[in-house]
């Protein structure tokens, strides 16, 4: 079933016109193919018969066009449905820098009008997946402009890269009751830490991020870690999600890393202190295997600077992530990484979130921050 919601910005009579001279592309209807060259690809995105299929936060398209009217249609997988609310998908629709859809995918497919007007305006689109992939996933299957052929947006002259757990993801960031918890409808990834150093760098992004995830444990009360829950086990892919698509698994997709970002930040730990707890034989372990995933990391990203940070929900593991980064140097000789602590998060003045998670306060500092330091470290 597919539903029509309609999010249009209507443009008055005095938004400037580009009009279609002689010479110019001509303005037609179009049902735009979702392939690579014709648009800018935000994050991991991998391309599959004629689809866009977004799984990490912050995932999507952006492109422009010249043109009066623009509709996106998008299918969700097994939790689009009305009984998996705190699951579907979160999408956001920019239009010029403005955001005119922010919607959860309740139904197997969805069509958003984005733009509708009687005037041609030059339009820049932008497509983002709010919500991690853990949950829910979805697929970009069509585009249909009256307009102009498409140009992808150019690429900002960097690209970083994020790793890391919920506070990368955005969890809770909606909800400003620290008793409630985890739910897609209020995740957003464009108001953490990563999202908006990203911005402040005038960089392009790449999340790699899943809420109660960490090195060697995800979140546990148990003295047992919680292996399934690593993020090291899916970094070559393009996602995980327990949730079924039958035309996508991201994690069954080997990611191509073909371009290789200037920066990659590692924000691992909070999870895995859960299972520690200060405990000297379980934090050597989490400091050895964030040394070997540091090696992964490296073949991957061979020129990448590596940046490892953490604080941000508490800084009990930031010594052994940083003495983890000394000992992978002293072992490969490899002295492109660096280390950085995170303020912790102050709750009197800022606020906190779902889950006891940061506030986009909190987010905006960590956020001034890291971009800070990034800038003193590459000279940008």
């Amino acid at each position: 079933m597919k539903k029509i919601k309609i999010f249009a910005m209507i443009f008055a009579a005095c938004v400037a016109m580009s009009g279609c001279g002689a010479g110019e592309e001509e303005i037609s209807v179009r049902d735009v193919k979702i392939r690579a060259d014709n648009f800018k690809t935000l994050g991991r995105v991998y391309f599959d018969d004629d689809a866009a299929c977004c799984a990490l936060s912050g995932t999507g398209l952006e492109f422009s066009f010249t043109g009066t009217e623009c509709t996106v249609t998008v299918e969700g997988d097994s939790m689009a449905g009305p009984g998996n609310a705190d699951s579907n998908a979160r999408i956001g629709i920019y239009l010029n820098g403005e955001r005119v859809v922010d919607d959860m995918i309740d139904q197997p497919s969805e069509t958003y009008e984005v733009l509708r007007t009687d005037i041609e305006t030059e339009a820049q689109i932008k497509i983002v997946k709010l919500s991690e992939s853990a949950n829910s996933t979805f697929r970009i299957t069509g585009i249909t402009l009256n307009g102009t052929a498409p140009k992808p947006v150019e690429n900002n002259q960097h690209l970083i890269e994020f790793i890391g757990d919920s506070i990368t993801c955005g969890y809770g960031v909606d909800d400003p009751d620290p008793n409630h918890h985890f739910s897609t409808r209020t995740e957003d990834c464009t108001k953490a830490y990563a999202y908006k150093t990203a911005e402040k760098l005038g960089a392009d992004y790449s999340l790699v991020s899943y809420s109660g995830y960490g090195i060697i444990s995800g979140y546990t009360g148990g003295d047992e870690p919680l292996s399934a829950q690593t993020v090291p086990q899916y970094y070559s892919k393009y996602g995980y999600s327990w949730s079924k698509n039958d035309s996508f698994d991201p994690a069954s997709v080997e990611y191509d890393f073909k371009r290789q970002p200037d920066v990659v930040v590692i924000n691992l730990g909070t999870n895995d202190s859960s299972y520690c707890r200060n405990i000297p034989e379980r934090c050597e372990v989490y400091k050895s295997a964030y040394v070997d995933f540091l090696k992964d990391i490296r073949k991957n990203n061979p020129d990448s600077t590596i940046i490892v940070a953490l604080g941000i929900m508490g800084q009990e593991l930031y010594s052994y992530a940083e003495q983890a980064a000394a000992d992978y140097t002293a072992e490969t000789g490899d002295t492109n990484i660096a280390s950085m602590m995170f303020d912790n998060q102050n709750q009197q003045t800022d606020g906190v979130a779902a889950d006891w998670h940061p506030t986009e306060s909190t987010h905006d500092k960590a956020a001034e921050k890291l971009a800070g330091f990034i800038r003193e470290k590459m000279g940008w």
